[in-house]
């Protein structure tokens, strides 16, 4: 039996970042959070609730004594979220990727659509990139400030 796998993000913080599909904006947005979202096959709803809870609420954003104390929404923010199944790439054996512990595609999609959904129903403004995709994400990062989240809170 494998180790169990759990949702993580790569989130960074951003004055501005887009994605294109076929050289067409999918999504934008101005400063905010770029969230690399990959969903492990054995993903729950309690690892769900914890990813979007902990983005939404991480105070990465300068106060006005530079020191990082705001959230996305204490700036009026916005979160472009991407799906990335990458994230759950394992490089321990061998040189190529094994992808085998990322959700199944039609299940991570629903995923991915109820971690959007459940971020919004917190009054955050979110953009998304386009499901299974081949995309350009452009961005900016601010700071440069990148903090990576794993619902089994290994970081």
């Amino acid at each position: 039996m494998g180790q169990r796998q759990y949702m993580r993000a790569v989130v960074q913080r951003v004055s501005q970042a887009r994605v294109l599909v076929d050289d067409q904006v999918v999504g934008q947005i101005g400063e905010g959070l770029l969230v690399l979202l990959g969903v492990g096959q054995d993903d729950t709803p309690i690892d769900l609730a914890y990813t979007v809870n902990k983005v939404a609420a991480l105070r990465i954003f300068e106060d006005q004594d530079g020191r990082m104390n705001r959230s996305v929404s204490d700036v009026d923010g916005a979160i472009l979220a991407v799906s990335q199944f990458t994230l759950y790439g394992d490089v321990r054996k061998g040189r190529r990727p094994s992808f085998v512990s990322a959700m199944e595609p039609s299940k991570a999609r629903a995923m991915f659509e109820q971690y959007v959904e459940k971020t919004r129903a917190l009054g955050l403004s979110v953009e998304t990139g386009t499901f299974q995709a081949m995309m350009a994400v452009e961005l900016t990062n601010d700071g440069p400030v990148t903090i990576l989240v794993d619902s089994k809170k290994d970081f």
